[in-house]
């Protein structure tokens, strides 16, 4: 027997989840250096875990073969997307990490966005939070892969968008 996933969904179908409205999501938008750089994160609680769902346009993009673009994606435990000349991002803060693990096991080290001439879709599941832990927290996408060794943040690179996560209207969390 299937088991049922919160809002009345069964494992057999996960991928239906996304046809469905999101609990939360968050309107990414890109830093003064970027700013045709936009997209949306939804994020869709079930009982296996969290089905994040990414939809970036305006990604840098590489000219030459070879170099197609790849950018770190990360939860941070800020709830702003503020910054700083030196950062305009800076009031994101750092990766959102409740437990204290080593980086790549923080709560918010998420899989990198491939950009594919200037857009992104990624989509997957994480048991690592549950979508009322990081309501009010901020996504952030940096201009560099993370490497998932380098400590505290992955050597990811300058911040160039970010969003708040918002609980979505009329959710059933």
């Amino acid at each position: 027997m299937n088991k049922p996933l919160s809002c009345g969904h069964s494992k057999a179908h996960l991928f239906t989840v996304l046809r469905g409205r999101p609990q939360a999501a968050a309107a990414v938008a890109g830093s003064e250096s970027y700013p045709d750089l936009s997209g949306t994160v939804r994020f869709f609680q079930t009982n296996e875990g969290v089905i994040v769902c990414a939809e970036i346009s305006g990604l840098p993009n590489s000219e030459l073969p070879c170099h197609d673009r790849i950018f770190g994606f990360h939860i941070h435990k800020g709830t702003d997307c503020s910054g700083n000349m030196d950062d305009p991002f800076a009031d994101a803060m750092s990766h959102y990490n409740p437990n204290g693990c080593e980086h790549p096991y923080h709560a918010g080290d998420l899989p990198p966005l491939f950009g594919n001439n200037g857009f992104a879709l990624c989509a997957f599941l994480t048991n690592r939070f549950s979508v009322s832990e990081v309501i009010g927290k901020t996504v952030i996408i940096h201009d560099h892969p993370d490497d998932f060794t380098t400590q505290p943040s992955g050597s990811s690179g300058t911040k160039i968008a970010c969003g708040v996560i918002r609980r979505s209207a009329g959710s059933c969390l």
